[in-house]
């Protein structure tokens, strides 16, 4: 090792350090809620009152700031809550902040917008789209649809007319990596590609990131559009629902335990099976239908100030059925997507935050037909289990250094056929089934 190669290392971590000292004098952290509710806020801005730069919370509501010797008080706001001023006692460095929303009256008032300005910041390709947005934009048959709003975006498109499908900067459909709690969908859509999966009333925040993707998400070619359910109120039990022209949905969220304990239960269903049967009793296609159904559900545990824990649940259904009575024939085409999350945050100290999760991802396709005696169906579908830690340090309001591990574990279902007569079982062979594991540090 060259002499002048070690004065640089020494020069550059005297600097470091130095930045270090000057800028670390006190360190605070903690999580940024709504206090109405509990449900922790993505993007709050935490800034001093006095002077020096500002941090934003996570995507899990925490935040990390390093003040000066002579910073008293911070202000933290988000839009369309009340900016809160907090005084800073010395010897204390965890604020856990709840922000009450805010109310506004005008007379009349002129909206002027403005494109935001990506390039103040490195996440050149993410944008990220309210959830209160999306439910005031016209609604197909009376159902609002995440995907469809995202075509609103610059560098997004339609897959089609009428589908929920989106290319990326000239990307496919099959190239975009969509997570609902960290769990893979891979299949977004009801109805043929009309609705996608997810349930307006149960979503909290919607990150697509279009570009320079972070290496957290692994190696898709496209773009990573990340969805989070929400926590559940926290406060009180509230009921909202919602009837359409061919499905409706009730959403149900409320403390188990007050102030620690929340739950989330949202489901919705359509009736064309319903309003079809009048017009198919009686007739040949008596029994031909279809509908599709999801249900989701969240629980949010508080184990203490630093520490929470998270359980989600998604499961959703498409069934297409065909029946024949005068040639004796009946289909079954039922297809949909199961998952699962449960992760655990913790904030280390005043600069780090971890969090740990599992999730379980699973989509199947099946076909099923019979005439008279005789039974044939196959099945084909895709598993994933898998495991991640990540952590977050952030040295100074300007940078956060992140790091990690995760694993996946694959299990491909290509086809699986059964067939039967009467009480005989035809031997079909053995399936094709393909495992495969990858991982990531």
């Amino acid at each position: 090792m060259s002499r002048s190669f070690r004065i640089r290392v020494l020069l550059a971590s005297g600097i470091l350090l130095a930045s270090f000292v000057a800028n670390a004098q006190r360190t605070i952290s903690g999580t940024v809620t709504d206090a109405s509710s509990g449900e922790q806020i993505l993007g709050a801005s935490v800034v001093p009152v006095n002077n020096g730069r500002g941090t934003s919370t996570n995507l899990y509501g925490f935040y990390s700031l390093t003040l000066t010797d002579d910073a008293n008080a911070v202000a933290v706001s988000f839009i369309g809550f009340q900016t809160q001023e907090i005084q800073l006692t010395p010897g204390q460095s965890v604020y856990n902040i709840g922000l009450e929303p805010a109310v506004i009256a005008f007379e009349e008032a002129t909206v002027v917008g403005e494109r935001t300005d990506h390039t103040a910041s490195t996440d050149v390709g993410r944008a990220s789209v309210e959830v209160e947005q999306i439910k005031a934009l016209p609604a197909l048959l009376g159902e609002v649809d995440v995907l469809k709003v995202l075509q609103f975006l610059p560098g997004v498109s339609s897959a089609g007319e009428g589908n929920s499908g989106f290319y990326v900067r000239g990307g496919g459909p099959d190239q975009n990596l969509i997570l609902l709690d960290d769990a893979t969908v891979y299949n977004a859509s009801h109805l043929f590609g009309f609705f996608s999966v997810f349930n307006a009333d149960a979503i909290k925040n919607i990150d697509l990131i279009k570009g320079s993707m972070p290496a957290e998400y692994g190696g898709r070619v496209s773009s990573v559009l990340n969805i989070g359910l929400k926590e559940g109120n926290a406060k009180k039990w509230k009921t909202t629902g919602g009837l359409g022209l061919i499905s409706s949905r009730l959403t149900v969220e409320g403390p188990i335990i007050k102030d620690t304990c929340s739950l989330i239960l949202s489901g919705r269903r359509t009736y064309l099976d319903i309003l079809t049967r009048p017009f198919t009793k009686g007739s040949a296609f008596e029994g031909t239908g279809y509908f599709f159904y999801d249900f989701n559900a969240k629980i949010n545990y508080r184990l203490s100030d630093r520490d929470q824990l998270f359980l989600s649940g998604y499961f959703g259904k498409d069934v297409f059925s065909f029946n024949s009575a005068e040639a004796g024939f009946n289909t079954s085409i039922p297809w949909g997507n199961s998952m699962g999350s449960l992760r655990w945050n913790r904030i280390l100290n005043d600069r780090m935050f971890l969090n740990v999760g599992a999730t379980y991802s699973e989509y199947t396709f099946s076909f099923l037909a019979g005439q008279e005696e005789f039974e044939f169906g196959f099945e084909s579908g895709i598993k994933d289990l898998a495991g991640r830690t990540e952590w977050s340090f952030y040295p100074n309001p300007r940078h956060v250094i992140k790091g990690g591990i995760d694993y996946v574990h694959h299990d491909f279902i290509p086809t699986d056929f059964t067939a039967r007569s009467g009480d005989t079982e035809f031997d079909t062979g053995t399936s094709e089934q393909t495992f495969s594991h990858e991982g990531g540090v």
